[in-house]
């Protein structure tokens, strides 16, 4: 069985940037040693944003400039990129939570082989969250799982909230 794993939104502005969080700080070690020992496919997301960020949807509710392309913050946390340094992995960059493209990349990557996907990252409770959802309605046959000790949330609340939200949506959480 080929395995994936995607990180999603390990960038600087998530951990230790405009929206970062002691939490979010923490788990980066964990995701670095997941990353540096995973044997398969590897997507990279990247939450995406333009100069106009604070004129979208999102901006208008979340008025805090993130992730603009080009800037220090869009980038990878430096032991995520490293971590990813000499891998061969597919990044896929999204302007909103979930990316729709995912599945066709994945679906792509194991060329009709059977798999599972696993999901790390920033927020558990934003982005974490809407990918795994998105990859398991689209592959809702193959396994899918969480792992919480390389994700956090906006806060630890949300960051449990979100994981009993993937355990009701049959996401094993690991």
């Amino acid at each position: 069985m080929k395995k994936v794993l995607v990180v999603v939104d390990m960038q600087k502005d998530f951990v230790d940037g405009a929206l970062g969080s002691g939490e979010a700080v923490a788990v980066v070690p964990a995701v670095a040693e997941k990353i540096a020992s995973f044997d398969g496919e590897i997507f990279v997301t990247f939450d995406t944003h333009f100069d106009d960020y604070l004129e979208t949807a999102e901006g208008k509710k979340l008025p805090v400039p993130h992730c603009i392309k080009g800037t220090d913050g869009w980038q990878l946390n430096d032991a995520v990129a490293k971590a990813l340094e000499g891998r061969k992995y597919t990044p896929v960059e999204k302007n909103t939570f979930g990316s729709v493209d995912l599945p066709a990349l994945i679906r792509e990557a194991v060329g009709g082989e059977a798999f599972s996907v696993e999901l790390i990252g920033l927020c558990t409770d934003i982005c974490v969250v809407s990918n795994a959802l998105i990859v398991k309605a689209n592959f809702p046959q193959s396994p899918i799982s969480v792992d919480s000790a390389c994700c956090a949330g906006v806060t630890p609340a949300k960051h449990e909230a979100a994981l009993e939200t993937m355990r009701s949506c049959q996401i094993d959480v690991l």
